[in-house]
Parts: C-alpha cells; structure tokens; sequence
C-alpha cells in the first residue's frame, strides 16, 4: 500500500468499520434495556419495539462482515489492523446474539404482562445490572485495545453465574406452591438464563479485546494444565 490514495482509503474503510460496530454494540445495549425496561415496568410497546427492531442488528452484523471481508480481500492487513479487522467481525457476531437474548427477554415480559402482576420480575434486576456492566466494559475495552480491562471480566462474570444459580433456585422452589402462576415463573427462569448468557457472550467479547490490544488468546487458558503438574510431558 504505497499509494498514499491506498492508504486513505483503507484509512477510511477501517475507521468506518470500528463506526459501524459502535453503531451496533449501542443498538444491542438499548434493545436489552428497554427489554428489562418491558419487563420490569410491565410496558407491551417497549416489547414490540425490541423485536422490531432486531432486524435492524442484523443487518449491521452482515454489514460489519461484508466490511472486513473486503477489507481483507482488498488490503490484505497486518498485525493491529489485522487484529482489529478479525475482533470486529467476530464483536458484531456476539452482539447479534446478545440482541437475540434481548428480544428473547422481550418475548417473555410480553406474556407476562398479560398476566397479573408478578412481583418476582424484580429478581431479574440485579442480573441485568452485572450482565449490563460486564456488557459496557466489553464495549470499552474493545473501544480502548483494553487488555487489561477485557482480561477481568471472565473473574467477574462468576459474581453473575452465583446470582443467576441462587435465582433459578429460588424460583423452582416457587413453582411448587405457584397457584397458577407456573408458566409466568418459567418465564423468568429463562428470563434469567438469558442475562447469564449475556454475561458470558460479554466475556467473550473482553477476551477478544485482549487479543486485539496484546495478539494473545486468552479463550482456554483456564484449561491448560499447571506447569509440572499430572498433565505434564514426562
């Protein structure tokens, strides 16, 4: 690329590929909170509104790909902008299914609307509050090359993996004694599995970002053996 025309135009197409992701990481946030919002205000529009809306992610996540394959295809890019190109189109493949489980929460709170209220939707709030944050911190180490940030979400998704075991458990023990309001209940257990999911979908995107700020894969380093341990070449 020694053509300074070359330059400026991977330049541009590179600064609108990162345009284009933030543009869809800010979609996929407001879809989840106006989700929760349906679901903890009992509001059937805010429902309706996150799955419409929800073709609008996937249409940036097919945008995002067809940007960095031509960028690939084009520019044949090295090192940090190799990095970037790869973290983009995988981030845009991760906040896709954030949006799904988002509009999965909306679907639920819709049919729980319909119903007498239901005072354990306030159980949800605390995980959507974790779920959030991990998300927002994701986004910012991603923004940022961040590897540090991005490397700590994985410790603190296990405070949202605790409080999601200790919701489902609780809300099985309700079912028991539910007076018709079983199905209700078993919305938001999966209600609950959804900002599980979330939170881990956010850790991936954390240890994407260290890739993108160090080129190291941190995906299954919690499985590799300690060094001289039992698993260790004699």
């Amino acid at each position: 690329m020694s053509n300074p025309h070359i330059f400026r135009e991977f330049d541009k197409l590179m600064e609108n590929l990162k345009t284009e992701v933030l543009s869809m990481a800010s979609m996929t946030r407001q879809n989840l909170e106006r989700a929760m919002r349906a679901l903890l205000e009992r509001d059937l529009d805010l429902s309706r509104a996150v799955i419409a809306d929800d073709a609008d992610v996937d249409d940036l996540e097919r945008k995002i790909d067809q940007s960095g394959m031509n960028i690939l295809v084009r520019f044949h890019p090295m090192a940090s902008d190799l990095r970037l190109v790869i973290t983009s189109m995988k981030m845009a493949h991760n906040l896709e299914r954030i949006s799904d489980h988002a509009v999965n929460i909306a679907k639920r709170a819709k049919k729980i609307c319909k119903a007498p209220p239901l005072e354990e939707a306030s159980l949800t709030e605390p995980l959507y509050t974790l779920a959030d944050k991990l998300l927002r911190d994701a986004l910012t180490a991603y923004t940022d090359a961040n590897a540090e940030l991005g490397e700590s979400l994985k410790a603190r998704d296990k405070e949202l993996d605790r409080l999601h075991k200790q919701m489902i458990t609780s809300l099985s023990g309700r079912l028991e004694s539910s007076a018709g309001r079983s199905e209700n209940l078993l919305h938001l257990i999966f209600v609950a599995r959804s900002l599980e999911r979330i939170g881990d979908l956010a850790v991936n995107i954390g240890e994407d970002s260290v890739f993108l700020g160090e080129a190291r894969d941190i995906r299954h380093e919690h499985r590799k053996p300690p060094a001289g341990g039992s698993d260790a070449p004699s």
